[in-house]
């Protein structure tokens, strides 16, 4: 048997994780001198309000190896193998955590995945994979085969402001103040696993109208492509007018709608956007 294990930068409610039988490891959000893990003690709501009213911007951290362990543990002794469907080692250390600790288990065939994503677009990476482990698929073919998708998933943002990401350090201070000057509404998408500008907008619905054009033009619904979207704090008219158009432009009946998780807000900010899709194949 294959086990697919994942953390919160999937944006999977940490509910469906423990439902699938997913292990679910968490990030670790830091204000001041106190930690929080985000799957158990703190979720996106108490970290908006804590944020709103922090005069610093917290900082994340991957899970420390030490939590992978009993995971792995537990695979060694029922003799199965692992994948990790883990976010960009660009922009989390998850991926190291992951493969610092599966050096503790020679022997056991543990994998580490880069997808080079993060939200959403890597939670239905994660729910896909599973469903291949409950078919019956091996580990080489899961491995190849999401592989495969992830080298086929795009993501791209529509944030309120360039503040956080720059605060964080995963923008420069140029871009930063250009929109600030500007007042624009940036696009970013992920590059290689890191976060880049792709265009920007002067106002929020020429920045909803672009962005989806932009899918309708990568995206075309066929096949086995995907998408999904996700934020935190969003306007709801702003997502139900995306859902539409995706749903009567590209054909989409069925759009999942993901939470962003705290450790993608500390960067995005509040009210951010994120559309993932995997392209088809063909």
């Amino acid at each position: 048997m294959v086990q697919i294990i994942a953390d919160t930068l999937s944006s999977i409610p940490v509910s469906t994780a423990k439902d699938l039988g997913i292990p679910f490891l968490p990030q670790i959000v830091i204000f001041g001198n106190e930690s929080y893990r985000d799957d158990s003690e703190m979720d996106s709501a108490l970290f908006l309000k804590k944020l709103r009213s922090s005069s610093q911007l917290p900082k994340t951290a991957a899970p420390p190896p030490e939590l992978y362990n009993p995971y792995y543990q537990k695979i060694k002794e029922e003799g199965n193998s692992a994948i990790v469907i883990a976010p960009s080692a660009s922009l989390s250390g998850t991926v190291r955590s992951a493969e610092v600790a599966a050096l503790e288990f020679p022997g056991v065939d543990i994998r580490v995945l880069d997808t080079k994503t993060i939200a959403g677009g890597l939670g239905e990476l994660v729910l896909i994979a599973n469903q291949y482990a409950k078919d019956g698929m091996d580990t080489d073919t899961i491995f190849t085969k999401v592989t495969n998708l992830a080298s086929r998933s795009r993501t791209y943002f529509l944030v309120d402001t360039l503040e956080y990401l720059y605060k964080g350090g995963r923008i420069g201070g140029a871009q930063a103040l250009f929109g600030s000057i500007l007042q624009v509404k940036p696009i970013l998408t992920l590059v290689n696993g890191r976060t880049e500008p792709a265009e920007s907008q002067r106002t929020k619905k020429r920045a909803l109208a672009r962005l989806i054009e932009i899918v309708m033009e990568d995206c075309p619904h066929s096949g086995d492509a995907h998408l999904c979207l996700s934020h935190e704090a969003a306007d709801p008219a702003d997502i139900a007018y995306l859902t539409d158009h995706f749903k009567s432009d590209l054909g989409f009946e069925n759009i999942p709608i993901y939470g962003l998780p705290p450790a993608i807000l500390t960067h995005a900010g509040p009210g951010a956007i994120a559309v993932s899709y995997i392209r088809d194949s063909k």
